[in-house]
């Protein structure tokens, strides 16, 4: 009985149900996306560029000298006529003075003659002319005394000729000497003025070469700017051909670009452009080509630049050439791309959560997105982290959505 029990339950427990086999586990993958979006793009052309200050000058003296005194230092910020340098100037000041004396010498010479104080010529033509006369009255009166002489007999006719002649010399000195009198007296007053104008104006000449030089001593900033360079210090010899400083102008930059001849057409006085993120605007199209890199230079004008902004800078000059509306957008880090090509793969989350790949065209850069020319439409989800070397169809798990 129990044998047969034993059957009997072995026998139900035959007939029963086999056991369904395990179903294979569905994987997730936990992945970041974000949407892709639609937006107004600006066409941008980049260039290399750079940073060129409004005015530069190298300052150097005017007249050589031994530096006396240094009044600034490399790294200074200096406004228009402030003083940079003093050169020796002692030997200067005393000419200078010497320069005042004599002017103010023929000032009052002027002022003697204008007030009518007659000339040593004018004197000296007098008193000729009082001997010529005095000479004439005693050729005459020995003339008289002769002529009776001979009248009577006492002498002969070749002693009154001899007079005759010595009172006729004696006449032209005396008219000689007259008309030079008369006419020292018609002319040197105004002729005697204007040489003593002459006197003065040299004199005010040389107190103004000299007050020039006085001023040439003192080195003076042309224009506000920053001191950029330092070449000399006191008791260095200043001389023309040697700079002391060198002084810029930053309070406006020009990010000076070279862009190439075929890009060039799309660029106008006012447009935007940028340095290195830093707005501007186009001021300069250059209308020669260089002939040899092919490319116009374009400068960028940045008004009221940061510091960091410094001449000599290099960097990259951004030009807005235009704008073009609904274009799609992806970050970055959603781009699976070809190397060396502009295509790419992105993997794009459907309404399921499932993960499919799909082929996209890419365009420019902007900031941290790029453009996708074809492949994708805006408002669909693509995965920005997680997503590489994923299989298409695999079901996804949302962390975060940007």
């Amino acid at each position: 009985m129990i044998l047969l029990a034993t059957l009997a339950i072995l026998l139900l427990s035959c007939g029963a149900k086999k056991e369904e086999p395990e179903a294979k586990p569905v994987v997730v993958v936990t992945v970041k996306t974000a949407v892709a979006r639609s937006s107004i793009v600006d066409r941008i052309l980049e260039s290399p560029a750079t940073i060129f200050p409004r005015e530069q000058a190298n300052i150097t003296p005017r007249m050589t000298g031994v530096i006396r005194e240094l009044k600034a230092r490399k790294g200074d910020t200096v406004v228009t006529g402030a003083p940079l340098a003093l050169l020796e100037n002692r030997d200067l000041v005393s000419q200078r003075e010497e320069a005042v004396a004599m002017q103010s010498d023929a000032q009052a010479s002027l002022e003697k003659v204008r007030n009518g104080t007659l000339p040593t010529e004018i004197e000296r033509a007098r008193g000729q002319l009082e001997t010529s006369r005095a000479l004439l009255n005693q050729a005459q009166t020995i003339y008289s005394r002769r002529k009776t002489l001979f009248e009577q007999g006492v002498i002969p006719n070749r002693d009154l000729l001899v007079s005759e002649t010595e009172l006729s010399t004696a006449r032209t000195n005396a008219e000689v000497a007259r008309k030079s009198l008369q006419l020292l007296e018609q002319q040197s007053g105004g002729l005697d003025i204007k040489i003593a104008e002459s006197r003065v104006e040299q004199a005010r000449s040389r107190l103004a070469t000299i007050t020039a030089q006085l001023q040439f001593a003192e080195i003076r900033a042309p224009f506000k700017g920053v001191i950029t360079e330092q070449f000399q210090y006191a008791g260095d010899l200043g001389q023309p051909t040697a700079p002391i400083f060198t002084l810029v102008d930053l309070s406006v930059i020009s990010a000076r670009a070279q862009v190439p001849e075929a890009d060039a057409s799309q660029l106008n006085k006012g447009q935007s452009c940028a340095f290195n993120s830093v707005n501007g605007r186009v001021t300069v199209i250059n209308r020669a080509v260089d002939q040899q890199r092919r490319t116009v230079e374009v400068w960028c004008e940045i008004a009221r630049p940061p510091q960091t902004l410094r001449s000599g800078t290099f960097g990259s000059v951004a030009f807005q050439t235009g704008r073009t509306r609904d274009m799609v957008l992806v970050p970055i880090s959603a781009l699976q791309l070809q190397e060396g090509t502009n295509k790419g793969i992105v993997m794009v989350v459907d309404g399921k959560k499932i993960a499919h790949k799909r082929e996209v065209e890419v365009g420019e850069v902007i900031a941290d997105s790029r453009v996708i020319l074809s492949g994708l439409k805006a408002g669909e989800t693509v995965i920005i982290e997680g997503g590489y070397e994923l299989p298409d169809g695999v079901q996804v798990q949302v962390g975060t959505q940007k």
